[in-house]
């Protein structure tokens, strides 16, 4: 069986991870039971990249919304009725928060009533057998894995299997839906749902999808990696036109769509995550003209804010282009910082929708050269010359940087001195290194001092006077290039024991001479007398 609870510790990011273990510690504190549900779990089994965290409570959640709010989540979309939270969490998560319910109907195609339950009540009125999976989150069941309508042999076979006869009159959005997850997985439908979807699409069921169905739908499109895929599928089944009537006829920009994928997948490459549904919306209503795709969205209900973010794509990215274009960006530190403080999608959208070369040229010199130089920080070379972290540790790194953005510090050996010329650590002064002694047996004179105990060779007086002369001449000789060391190591020795022989001498020489005078004076006196 597998470990459900390490593959998702291994396969969210860490700030997935985060909000995971803080709403299990919410559950914990309130006694409430909490579930990873649906897209979560599917992704994770199919080995997708997980990027929702849908979560199920048994029980009322907003309690728990409210807290997570505290710490930094945005509630994107929320519906008391249903007690469903669209958020995005602290880190910059995508995800939901909902109450366990069941959804029941009259009679099949009218409004359901919905009655608060269970989270196995909860998998079963759900659409699809690929969503109908959870992994309890509870201490006493942490791992579990709860699959009450077989949605993992959906997995395993690659089918996209509705749960009901009836999920299609029920719910005509999920003629839709169901497309949109067979573009994104590449799944096909399982056959008895092919049968109920054509025969959905036979009875028109089309007509009675709600405006704001659709548009929670566009919505679930523009987080697609592929948006063209599920696209081009809505269009081969007349769909586009529930968004606007002139949209299937028109079409979007699917060549700017494309572009865009590409775009995306380069920038998550860099390590950066764009937010590219205003972009996405932009350019699957970009044929229609702007009032009508305004009239398009107030229809499907988008909130006025969302509305207003779509106007202003285009004025608020020509704004930054100038500013990449104009002098304030022209060095390095300057364009990195400034390009540092936009959101990833501005610089997709400037990449597809106003490739500027001088805007381009920076926006690639910061993702190919002046990011990963940010990113591989000395902080590990300044701990190991033992610079305490704080403020002063901080502003090293930042320097330091600066200093690459200049292009200095490319070898380790200039780092690690740059480093210390930054962090004010100063080199030890070199010491001397020690002459080493003549062995006995090497060539040259030994000096007198060496050789005590030795018998004292004497020096005739005529090479006394040569010996003598030999200090100047060895003077002379050491300003000479060509005198090697060893040689004025010899000459040296030589010069000192000639001195000293030559002194030895001369005093004997006096006390002759004083003795001599003495006996002339003594033999003069003597003779006087």
């Amino acid at each position: 069986m597998p470990d459900y609870m390490y593959l998702l510790e291994s396969r969210l990011s860490p700030e997935q991870r985060a909000v995971m273990e803080r709403v299990q510690e919410l559950s914990r504190t309130q006694d409430v039971n909490v579930y990873l549900t649906g897209g979560a779990v599917r992704d994770l089994i199919s080995g997708m990249p997980i990027r929702d965290l849908d979560f199920t409570v048994e029980g009322n959640p907003v309690k728990m919304v409210r807290e997570l709010e505290k710490g930094g989540a945005r509630v994107v979309w929320e519906s008391e009725k249903i007690r469903h939270h669209e958020m995005i969490f602290a880190g910059d998560v995508d995800g939901s928060i909902s109450a366990a319910r069941e959804d029941y109907y009259e009679r099949p195609g009218t409004k359901p009533e919905y009655r608060f339950s269970s989270v196995m009540e909860d998998l079963r009125r759900r659409d699809f057998g690929i969503n109908a999976i959870a992994i309890s989150l509870n201490t006493q069941s942490r791992g579990l894995l709860l699959d009450p309508m077989n949605g993992l042999a959906d997995l395993e076979k690659q089918d996209v299997r509705a749960l009901s006869i009836h999920a299609f009159t029920n719910q005509p959005i999920r003629l839709m839906r169901i497309l949109r997850y067979v573009a994104r997985m590449g799944f096909k439908m399982e056959s008895r749902t092919q049968e109920w979807f054509d025969l959905a699409v036979e009875r028109k069921l089309i007509d009675r999808i709600e405006s704001a169905d659709v548009g929670h739908e566009l919505r679930a499109l523009a987080r697609e990696d592929n948006p063209v895929a599920t696209l081009k599928l809505w269009e081969s089944h007349d769909l586009l036109a529930l968004v606007h009537p002139s949209l299937q006829k028109r079409k979007p920009d699917y060549d700017s769509l494309n572009k865009l994928a590409r775009v995306r997948s380069n920038l998550y490459g860099a390590g950066l995550r764009p937010r590219l549904h205003l972009a996405v919306m932009y350019y699957t209503l970009g044929r229609l003209k702007s009032r009508e795709s305004a009239a398009a969205l107030r229809n499907l209900e988008f909130r006025a804010g969302e509305i207003e973010e779509l106007a202003e794509l285009v004025p608020e990215t020509q704004k930054v282009v100038k500013i990449l274009k104009s002098a304030k960006t022209n060095s390095a530190k300057d364009a990195y910082y400034y390009l540092a403080s936009l959101p990833a999608e501005v610089l997709a959208f400037i990449e597809v929708e106003m490739p500027n070369p001088r805007a381009l040229s920076k926006i690639r010199n910061y993702l190919q050269k002046w990011r990963p130089l940010r990113m591989a920080s000395p902080a590990g070379e300044l701990d190991a010359l033992g610079v305490e972290r704080g403020p002063k540790f901080d502003k090293i790194i930042e320097q330091f940087f600066e200093l690459q953005l200049r292009g200095k510090g490319k070898t380790p050996e200039d780092r690690t001195k740059i480093l210390k010329n930054l962090a004010g650590i100063k080199d030890e002064p070199k010491k001397p290194e020690k002459k080493e002694k003549k062995r006995k047996g090497e060539k040259g004179a030994a000096a007198p001092s060496e050789s005590k105990g030795r018998e004292k060779s004497k020096t005739p007086p005529q090479d006394a006077k040569a010996a003598a002369s030999a200090p100047s001449a060895g003077k002379s000789a050491a300003g000479k290039s060509s005198a090697t060391p060893a040689n004025a190591s010899n000459s040296a020795a030589a010069a000192i024991g000639a001195k000293a022989q030559a002194k030895h001498d001369k005093a004997e020489h006096d006390t002759k001479a004083a003795n001599a005078a003495t006996k002339r004076r003594a033999a003069a006196k003597k003779s006087r007398r």
